[in-house]
């Protein structure tokens, strides 16, 4: 059998031709961090709970408006004068107000505003419900409701709806007002 023996090296940097290249020698420039400014602070502002708005009472604008014609009740008529229909807390953010001649359909007019802005110019009342529908502001929302005439057969007489936004009844009422007079209802958002 023959025999053979190998020499081997796993390296080569033991053989005398390596030679080791050097480093580079790099030039390192000492970087300084800039100056950390740090924020301003301003304490908060301290916040004052305002006091709570004095307490209106709705009927007292009715009674106390203006804005309404005062009673004229000469000679037994009843009618001449203004209608207050009520005052109701909501919670609601809009309203239905749905309205229709109450008696015998003659011809009564009708004008409505929504805080003293008008709304309706000018309705002409019929056997048929029509209807609209508001957006409610906090705190008072007065609806009124002017006659423009009696129609045929004095007063101007409605028949009013008014429903919550969950279509729940929050009034039910009729007016009987002279010309000139109006029906005033007051919805107070909470």
């Amino acid at each position: 059998m023959l025999g053979l023996s190998l020499n081997g090296y796993a390296q080569e940097e033991f053989k005398p031709k390596f030679k080791v290249i050097p480093a580079k020698k790099s030039k390192v420039k000492e970087v300084i961090p800039p100056k950390v400014l740090s924020p301003k602070i301003t304490p908060p502002e301290v916040v004052k709970i305002p006091e709570p708005a004095p307490q209106i009472n709705p009927e007292d604008l009715f009674k106390n408006s203006n804005l309404y014609l005062k009673e004229n009740n000469s000679e037994g008529i009843f009618y001449r004068r203004n209608q207050f229909l009520g005052s109701f807390k909501t919670k609601s953010f809009t309203s239905t107000i749905r309205y229709r001649d109450a008696a015998f359909v003659d011809g009564d007019k009708i004008k409505i505003l929504l805080n003293d802005k008008i709304i309706e110019p000018e309705v002409v009342l019929d056997g048929d419900f029509r209807e609209f529908k508001i957006q409610l502001e906090n705190g008072v929302n007065k609806i009124d409701f002017e006659a423009l005439n009696e129609g045929f057969a004095s007063p101007n007489t409605a028949e009013l709806e008014v429903y919550d936004e969950k279509g729940s009844v929050v009034l039910a009422s009729q007016w009987n007002v002279g010309t000139g007079y109006k029906a005033a209802l007051i919805l107070v958002k909470e």
